[in-house]
């Protein structure tokens, strides 16, 4: 079993990790690449491309030129679950893993990522900008990320040869992925609140939920994904009238 996450755009650049077996990102070279291109941006082409405030256009234009391919040459490495600092992660809380579940954790999580594929939980990043959604043209024939990774994602995930994906990463970045392509069978959880006499997805707590449920299939190392319709943390339950065989809705 795979767990799919959404990297986080609010990064914690102070937090550690006590692990001492860290890793490289599997597609540095198509990172590289795509480095490469943003280098190429002013801060104003970044902010009009990004959508992000002139402030931050211009750090990530620094970021850029700052990044190198090899992670050991980069000052400023962070193991990619410590760096996401989003609801998910703080959800997820990494920083009260054992070492067991630490070891766990970088065997089940995947991170999309516009800028490294995916990655898994000790992988080294650079901070960085880049959303999976981002209209970053490469070349011609490449207008936008989920051209420029095409089937990349979806072999790397084949190559794993897991049985089953559980999909709590976002929309945005979930549609890189092939899924007719996948050798997996996928399960996608929502979460959603009842409000005004209806049930709805609220972002936020949508989030806080995906990072919940992250952390449930570790503590409870589970392989069998019926095990998760007993989810319960935070007064969500398992509703069987809206769900189906693979798209599995949680309520409270």
């Amino acid at each position: 079993m795979k767990i799919l996450l959404s990297p986080a755009k609010a990064l914690d650049l102070e937090k550690t990790i006590n692990f001492s077996s860290f890793t490289s990102p599997f597609f540095i070279k198509e990172a590289s690449l795509l480095i490469d291109k943003l280098k190429e941006y002013s801060p104003d082409e970044i902010s009009n491309i990004m959508n992000v405030s002139i402030d931050l256009a211009e750090l990530n234009h620094t970021r850029y030129h700052n990044w190198k391919p090899d992670i050991y040459k980069n000052e400023n490495n962070f193991t990619a679950i410590a760096a996401f600092n989003g609801e998910v992660y703080k959800s997820f809380d990494y920083k009260s893993l054992t070492f067991e579940q630490h070891v766990l954790t970088q065997e089940k999580i995947r991170i999309l990522s516009g800028l490294y594929g995916v990655l898994r939980p000790l992988d080294f990043i650079y901070p960085y900008r880049l959303e999976m959604g981002t209209k970053l043209q490469y070349n011609s024939s490449t207008k936008n990320l989920y051209q420029f990774w095409g089937s990349l994602i979806t072999d790397f995930l084949n190559k794993e040869e897991c049985e089953t994906i559980i999909n709590l990463a976002s929309t945005e970045y979930f549609k890189v992925i092939n899924k007719k392509a996948l050798n997996s069978r996928i399960f996608t959880p929502t979460f959603k609140e009842f409000k005004n006499g209806k049930y709805k997805v609220v972002m936020i707590y949508a989030k806080r939920a995906r990072g919940l449920m992250a952390r449930y299939i570790i503590d409870k190392n589970i392989s069998d994904p019926e095990e998760i319709k007993l989810f319960d943390i935070d007064g969500y339950s398992f509703d069987v009238n809206m769900s189906n065989e693979d798209n599995w809705v949680f309520v409270r």
